[in-house]
């Protein structure tokens, strides 16, 4: 089983930036996706930004150009540089793997963390 361990989140003003991080431990080799996720209130988890296995990137249109998820292999960790943050940003944020197992696939969710932006 693979566990995520989240950190980063906070308060900023409008314009501000903050960076998210992700570690994960336990079985990293299955790892083949790990993104980020965030939910406000009453709606869906959306999807932030991905990063595979093989760096392929993937961002929602709302972040492009201001959001950047990287990772660190050698530390198993994943990063969302959030720039240019706006109050429509404030949400819960939430790691999440895509994990190989034998027959098939599994996520891990991280436990949240809070995101608020003020106008």
């Amino acid at each position: 089983q693979v566990q995520l361990v989240e950190s980063g989140g906070g308060w900023v003003q409008a314009g501000g930036s903050l960076r998210l991080s992700c570690a994960a431990s336990g079985s990293i080799g299955t790892i083949r996706s790990m993104g980020w996720y965030r939910q406000t209130p009453g709606k869906q988890r959306e999807l932030v930004a991905t990063i595979t296995r093989f760096g392929t990137l993937t961002y929602a249109d709302s972040v492009k150009g201001r959001f950047t998820i990287s990772r660190d292999t050698a530390k198993n960790a994943v990063f969302l540089q959030m720039n240019s943050l706006k109050p429509e940003d404030t949400a819960v944020y939430y790691c999440k793997t895509l994990n190989s197992a034998m027959y098939g696939t599994y996520e891990t969710w991280g436990q949240g963390t809070q995101v608020t932006v003020s106008s």
